[in-house]
């Protein structure tokens, strides 16, 4: 299977970064003629998704010469690899810029700082018994990805949820949103799955949803940002336990 940064590397050609004209010569500025194609969809890792700018305004692809242009930054983004540009070299940039291996990143660790977490075949049971402790909610969920560094502690049911602890954050699986009744702030994933962020007490949590469950993710200690937490929420799906 290829790797998102691989799958990001394909798809460069033919994609666009915003940028200011005034940071190029100008003889190399072509005006052409092209179309924006409004009814183009996409699926990205399985989930519909949204091309959008650094507001959240949506952005449709540019059909040109029978070819599709994609904004490059918020599709980097989408498969968590990061995208900048270079204004001295003028340069469109696509994972990291010191060419270590394929994204300069570690071994085992993804160009968001993500790492994989390997579950033991004890730990894989454990997290089997505990939605099997609930009738109709047999199947296993499970954060596939951590923060660098973090480590995968414990997992058990409790009220009407799986909890999976790690030393920086934990991830809850249950039947229904938890956040109603709260003050919510809406975010859209990378992955395009829309999701809450609320604070029942003196953490932000964010809660979205994933198959038939609705998945909440915190940081007891605070040790991760906003950020890392939702970069950690699009890896959580149906386990193969």
């Amino acid at each position: 299977m290829k790797s998102k940064k691989f799958i990001a590397a394909e798809m460069v050609a033919g994609m666009a970064l915003s940028a200011s004209v005034g940071a190029y010569a100008a003889s190399n500025i072509e005006t052409i003629k092209a179309q924006l194609n409004h009814g183009l969809g996409f699926v990205v890792n399985g989930q519909a998704y949204t091309p959008k700018d650094a507001v959240g305004k949506s952005l449709d692809p540019i059909v040109y010469n029978n070819t599709t242009y994609l904004p490059v930054r918020a599709l980097g983004e989408a498969l968590n690899v990061p995208v900048t540009y270079d204004a001295a070299e003028q340069k469109v940039v696509i994972g990291a810029k010191n060419g270590t291996g394929n994204s300069g990143t570690p071994a085992g660790e993804t160009a968001s700082g993500l790492t994989a977490v390997t579950y033991t075949a004890s730990q894989k049971s454990a997290a089997k018994a505990a939605f099997a402790a609930f009738e109709g909610f047999e199947a296993a969920y499970a954060p596939m990805q951590a923060t660098a560094g973090d480590k995968f502690r414990s997992v058990g049911a409790g009220g009407d949820s799986v909890t999976y602890v790690f030393d920086k954050m934990k991830v809850a699986v249950a039947p229904r949103d938890d956040s109603f009744g709260y003050d919510l702030t809406p975010v859209t994933l990378s992955n395009g799955v829309k999701g809450n962020w609320y604070k029942p007490s003196d953490k932000d949590m964010l809660t979205f949803p994933v198959g038939d469950r609705f998945v909440t993710i915190w940081s007891d200690n605070g040790s991760l940002t906003k950020a890392q937490i939702q970069a950690v929420a699009v890896h959580v799906e149906k386990a193969s336990f």
